[in-house]
């Protein structure tokens, strides 16, 4: 597998190269840009890491090259800014994740690994019953949740709540219409029972509990994903 890292902080493109070759990756490492270019231009790449606050052509502009030339390998941005907007600008250029820096490096490789493994299934034409977020994935058919490459054991009932959740990605659902759906009962006023399992999920996933990554509590009206 041939991964593309570009990053003009070379302590930071030295670190990730030494992770992704410990992985067996071969790795195509820049410190600028127009280096970067040429070997999009010249290589097969299985995956593209990009930096985006990099002096000559950001990564947004080299995202934005790649899908233009009809590449369809994955694509991580890598950056120090944390704004949503700035994220729901590199997605919609084309890029399949995002990591702000400083990251754990183990955490890089996997979600690397994650971004291969959905190409490789696209590409064998894989009938795939997953749902993406994040380094999240959820199978619905095989009643499976990996995070970050490692999978999380969840209970039927945990394992619904996500899934419904997650198929309902960007709306708010709230508590009363989890319960309906997922435990098919009349929801009852004061009922608990969803916050709790909700609680239970979030410890799973090893989530911040001050700011979830995942799974978010839009007060006094429910929960959602994404």
């Amino acid at each position: 597998m041939n991964i593309l890292v570009l990053d003009d902080e070379k302590e930071i493109a030295d670190l990730v190269e030494l992770y992704l070759k410990n992985e067996n990756y071969n790795v195509y490492k820049y410190y600028n840009s127009k280096e970067a270019l040429n070997c999009i231009n010249e290589q097969k790449l299985d995956l593209a890491i990009l930096d985006i606050m990099i002096g000559d052509i950001d990564g947004y502009e080299i995202c934005k090259i790649i899908r233009e030339k009809n590449l369809k390998f994955p694509i991580i941005m890598l950056t120090a800014k944390i704004e949503d907007r700035d994220k729901i600008t590199g997605l919609m250029l084309g890029a399949d994740d995002y990591i702000t820096k400083p990251f754990n490096p183990l955490e890089l490789v996997a979600r690397v690994k994650s971004a291969i493994r959905r190409y490789t299934k696209y590409n064998d034409n894989f009938n795939t019953d997953n749902i993406y977020i994040d380094g999240l994935e959820i199978n619905s058919k095989l009643h499976k949740c990996i995070l970050y490459d490692k999978e999380i054991e969840l209970t039927p009932l945990e394992f619904d709540i996500l899934l419904y959740l997650a198929n309902n990605r960007g709306h708010v659902v709230s508590s009363e219409e989890l319960f309906e759906k997922v435990w098919k009962e009349k929801y009852l006023s004061n009922n608990n029972t969803v916050m709790v399992h909700i609680r239970r999920i979030r410890e799973k996933l090893k989530e911040d509990t001050k700011n979830p990554k995942f799974i978010k509590t839009v007060w006094g009206v429910g929960y959602k994903i994404g």
